[in-house]
């Protein structure tokens, strides 16, 4: 059976799955069952306590905390979490998330081929959005990376898009990218549909896919993006200028 292809679903509509003895509960966004044949987006929340320990075999994984804080532990070392970090899980690494409130601790997870059997560089696990520097993509859009080549992953670009209310022109990419929207409120313009964005939205921008995203709101959106292969979030292939 061929795959459905489907572009933004919503955080709340997702089935929740739980393994036994696992503090994890997990929503699929995207994977290939939908169309998306590289990247698997997906949303998890960790309840309190320490989660069932994670190994990556032929993957590598990204998150982003996006509310909720705790301790991640991995080669033996901890790391603390809070919202806004990104994370880098090299392939063949175990892990386990410890919530430390009593909050449910919400992550959203990308895992990625193994491309590379090893990266260069220094290595980084958490990078946090605040010691990024902002950088300028175009007049109404702005981007801090948070997991690339500084932090030793050289496949898989993570960060985090800051879009100024507008409607940008229609454009595609020759990455495959995953997109959550994190704050604010727009349309997603793609596949020849128009679909609606707000805080909690999941979307799939497959490449050379032509689209854009409109902020329809008063304030900036902010969409954390993972795309793969690596590279710059400013590079578009314009369509028109509409």
């Amino acid at each position: 059976m061929a795959a459905v292809t489907s572009f933004v679903v919503d955080e709340e509509d997702l089935e929740a799955l739980q393994d036994d003895g696992d503090t994890a509960s997990i929503r699929v966004a995207f994977d290939a069952a939908n169309g998306c044949k590289r990247l698997e987006q997906r949303v998890i929340r960790f309840g309190p306590g320490r989660s069932a320990q994670r190994k990556l075999a032929g993957q590598q994984e990204v998150l982003y905390i996006v509310d909720g804080r705790g301790r991640l532990h991995v080669n033996g070392h901890t790391h603390e979490l809070e919202p806004n970090m990104g994370v880098y899980l090299a392939p063949g690494e175990a892990y386990a998330v410890e919530n430390t409130g009593p909050q449910d601790l919400r992550v959203l997870s990308v895992l990625a081929p193994e491309d590379r059997a090893e990266a260069g560089g220094e290595r980084k696990v958490t990078v946090r959005f605040d010691d990024q520097p902002e950088l300028e993509a175009s007049i109404e859009r702005s981007f801090r990376y948070l997991v690339n080549e500084d932090a030793g992953c050289f496949d898989v670009t993570q960060f985090m898009g800051i879009v100024q209310p507008s409607k940008a022109p229609f454009h595609s990419h020759t990455y495959d990218e995953v997109g959550y929207v994190v704050a604010g409120e727009g349309i997603a313009h793609v596949g020849g549909g128009s679909f609606p964005l707000r805080a909690g939205s999941c979307f799939h921008l497959p490449p050379d896919e032509v689209h854009c995203i409109e902020n329809s709101g008063d304030g900036p959106m902010h969409i954390l993006g993972v795309f793969h292969p690596s590279g710059s979030p400013a590079n578009r292939t314009y369509q028109d200028n509409k």
